[in-house]
């Protein structure tokens, strides 16, 4: 056996992955399992999306080579989506890159910027993938406190005074998961004052604003947030194209210019047909996601119902895919707690602490669940709150 390279130390197996391979084995052996733990939206895209994409494999330049910049039209696309969401104008030339879903963007830019040794603020609780891809570009990743004493928001008294002497990148996620804790322009403007003062490139990671947020915000809605930021989007969530892996970096075109250094050595282009339909999908009106934001209303609703029939308290979250809640008992760990849900009444959520050291002693709820299995959910745990 050759062995494999450092780096793979210190990087474990994504949870997730290992998890479902013991939901699905679950579901073979015939046990009703009702996965409420992934973000993966059951809901369709738009009812324009598949046909432009049908359509577009007709063209003869479908199955070729594509641009590692995209089609021009899917670019204009997308900064025509930034402008009408979030009032914010962008070069399409240069200042937005069209990704294979965000989560490429995440290892595409820390290998773009980290050397060895170097520091990265990475959010506790997070996504995984930031202290992922930190450690494979070796760099360390240095965890700062988001706390429901604090609403979720970074402390940044306790920030000013940490050395920052080898912090090169900063990643944050607003409005955040896993918390739910919405974006504001105040948070922004705190957070692109404290990357400019220290010299560091800040990523805000955003597929999640246009979810049940009355207002949508963007980071480059800061007046010279591009000096140091860069913000991550994704039609993933927003339109339910999850699988469609297609993503998009904005920024300053001199920092973006050398992301695409790296994206280049890495990829062919994204497929002509799933450009096409990304390209429908950006340009849906805005009264198709005020109605999907009516769904998930109605389904947050009810994961809180279930939430509390464990005895479980819902964070109070408007926007996003997920209801975030604690549980009360101190004395139960929220791994084992997901373990006894699964195994006693087939549904699977997911563990806090998987999120970091301060998301233990919650747990996650998926909105992506029909509202079947939902009140499926509900009837299982209420039984056994009767008895």
């Amino acid at each position: 056996m050759i062995e494999t390279a450092n780096r793979l130390k210190s990087v474990p197996e994504y949870y997730f992955a290992t998890k479902l391979r013991e939901v699905r084995n679950l579901t073979q052996q015939g046990k009703p399992i009702i996965n409420a733990g992934i973000g993966s939206p059951d809901l369709l895209p738009p009812d324009h999306v598949v046909p432009a994409l049908i359509a577009a494999l007709q063209d003869p330049q479908a199955h070729a080579y594509q641009s590692y910049m995209g089609l021009p039209e899917l670019r204009q696309s997308m900064t025509e989506f930034y402008n009408s969401h979030y009032r914010v104008t962008l070069d399409p030339e240069t200042e937005i890159i069209p990704l294979m879903g965000s989560k490429e963007g995440i290892l595409h830019i820390s290998l773009a910027f980290l050397n060895a040794g170097d520091h990265v603020l990475i959010p506790d609780p997070g996504y995984p993938a930031y202290a992922s891809a930190t450690l494979l570009c070796e760099a360390h990743p240095v965890a700062y406190n988001l706390t429901a004493a604090n609403e979720w928001m970074p402390d940044f008294e306790a920030l000013e005074k940490s050395d920052l002497s080898k912090v090169k990148l900063m990643w944050t996620n607003y409005p955040n998961m896993p918390t739910g804790a919405p974006a504001s322009m105040e948070l922004f403007e705190k957070l692109v004052s404290f990357a400019k003062r220290h010299n560091i490139l800040l990523i805000n990671d955003n597929p999640y604003s246009c979810l049940g947020n009355k207002e949508k915000l963007s980071i480059h809605q800061v007046e010279g947030s591009r000096d140091c930021v860069m913000e991550l989007n994704s039609i993933s969530k927003t339109f339910n194209m999850a699988g469609w892996r297609v993503g998009m970096l904005t920024g300053n075109a001199s920092v973006l210019k050398e992301v695409l250094k790296v994206k280049t050595n890495m990829d062919s282009g994204m497929f002509y047909g799933v450009q096409k339909g990304a390209i429908a999908a950006l340009k849906t009106p805005e009264s198709w996601l005020l109605n999907q934001d009516k769904t998930y209303e109605n389904r947050r609703k009810l994961i809180k119902q279930v939430a509390t029939a464990l005895g479980l308290k819902p964070h109070n979250q408007l926007g996003g895919l997920f209801v975030w809640c604690k549980i009360p008992d101190i004395d139960v760990d929220d791994k084992t707690f997901v373990d006894q849900l699964l195994h006693k009444h087939h549904i699977f959520i997911a563990p806090g602490s998987v999120f970091g050291k301060n998301g233990k002693g919650y747990v996650r709820f998926s909105l992506c669940v029909k509202e079947d299995d939902l009140a499926t959910m509900l009837d299982r745990v209420s039984k056994e709150a009767a008895v």
